[in-house]
């Protein structure tokens, strides 16, 4: 995203929880304080934040405040900060789940899941933090194919050694709209330039979990066939791991039984771009 924004000109201050190559500071957002902060965004019109816990690792309960630490609290001080330094622009890198939370309100996503809720309640409040003249737009991310810089995709690694394993493909029913890193950079910095103040859930292609799967065993040149797995082998084995979670305590930010229903549907967003994701694919799992 740094090499999209210079691409157009803007200088471009970088920040992240590790120092490493390419990296200007060295920030741990979940317990730096609003001067701190200050201090990072002194002189810059403009913020661009991506922040996340992991929603699938159980924790003991309660896990509520672990994750509002995590995901809102930062978010808040953060955009805080900005309005006060007199931002005029930020863009949240968000999560798709928010955009089916106000399509399928019957879902009762928020209310279910406390991965959701916090992403609900991380773009709310930090916009209410930035006010009216620090206008923060959210990008609704799905999956995300390709790399940013020298970072991959969290879920890259064990799907590729999978594949590679020669082990059965197989995929459940329901699917997932897809995008690329390179398209999120470019639609983050359309929008840091734009300073509107909006929802923007993206997708390039929308893949059934087959076709997703298909696409990265070509990407690897380990094209087969992909079987499908019986939905209620899928419910039944995320309801096991969901019971076993309440037994010793813990809980994570989807609940595997919620998750079940969520990964058996087809979460699309329309209209997808249609633009090729195969570079990206290539990028991601490479031979």
């Amino acid at each position: 995203m740094a090499g999209a924004l210079r691409e157009r000109g803007h200088e471009v201050t970088t920040a992240a929880r590790t120092a490493r190559a390419g990296v200007d500071h060295a920030i741990d957002l979940t317990t730096a304080g609003v001067d701190e902060m200050r201090r990072l965004l002194a002189g810059h019109d403009g913020v661009v934040l991506a922040m996340r816990t992991e929603e699938q690792k159980p924790l003991r309960k309660p896990i509520y405040p672990i994750f509002r630490r995590d995901m809102v609290e930062p978010v808040v001080r953060l955009f805080t900060a900005g309005r006060l330094e007199g931002l005029t622009r930020g863009v949240l890198l968000g999560s798709y789940y928010t955009y089916f939370d106000r399509l399928h309100p019957q879902w009762r996503l928020a209310e279910r899941s406390t991965y959701v809720r916090c992403r609900v309640e991380q773009a709310r409040e930090g916009r209410a933090a930035a006010g009216a003249g620090l206008p923060i737009t959210v990008l609704e991310l799905p999956f995300v194919v390709g790399r940013a810089g020298d970072r991959m995709p969290n879920w890259a690694g064990p799907i590729d050694r999978w594949v590679r394993s020669g082990w059965p493909l197989i995929a459940p029913a329901g699917g997932t709209a897809v995008t690329s890193a390179q398209r999120v950079a470019s639609v983050a910095v359309d929008a840091l330039e734009a300073g509107s103040n909006e929802n923007i859930p993206m997708a390039d292609e929308n893949l059934s979990y087959a076709e997703l799967i298909g696409q990265i065993a070509d990407a690897l040149g380990r094209s087969r066939r992909i079987r499908r797995l019986p939905s209620a082998v899928v419910r039944t084995s995320l309801r096991a791991g969901s019971a076993l979670q309440r037994l010793s305590g813990r809980e994570s930010g989807v609940d595997p039984a919620q998750f079940g229903d969520l990964l058996l549907t087809d979460l699309f967003v329309d209209p997808p771009t249609k633009r090729s994701l195969a570079d990206a694919f290539r990028e991601s799992f490479t031979p």
